[in-house]
């Protein structure tokens, strides 16, 4: 049975280009900075194991290039799911539109209960 093990949230932008993709990828990476696994050499794990399931949001999820968001991941089997959210700020005196995407990662790995005690 799989069991999430992490939780990580980030946000990212595209100020001048309303770029959901380059918004979204920078929100990925500002959630893979807040994170360090070490349990998998740890424990011997291998990072295979591991399903990684990320969540953009941005106002027009079907401008976001999944396939580019899925190579940001850079370990484990990752899914990319595209929702409405984040934000477009618009700024009406200079005609300029910026994105802000948010992300949620989470990994799960197989985890047998029964392996687990705490001592």
């Amino acid at each position: 049975m799989e069991h999430r093990i992490i939780l990580e949230m980030g946000t990212g932008n595209d100020l001048y280009g309303r770029d959901y993709t380059r918004a979204a990828k920078r929100a990925i990476q500002d959630a893979l900075h807040h994170s360090s696994i070490v349990m998998f050499k740890s424990l011997g794990i291998d990072h295979t194991e591991m399903r990684v399931q990320v969540t953009i949001a941005v106002q027009q999820p079907d401008q976001l290039d999944l396939k580019a968001l899925t190579a940001e991941l850079p370990r484990g089997r990752a899914e990319v799911t595209a929702v409405k959210g984040g934000l477009d700020v618009h700024d009406a005196q200079n005609n300029q539109t910026h994105v802000i995407a948010t992300a949620a990662i989470e990994a799960f790995v197989p985890i047998n209960a029964k392996d687990w005690k705490l001592s």
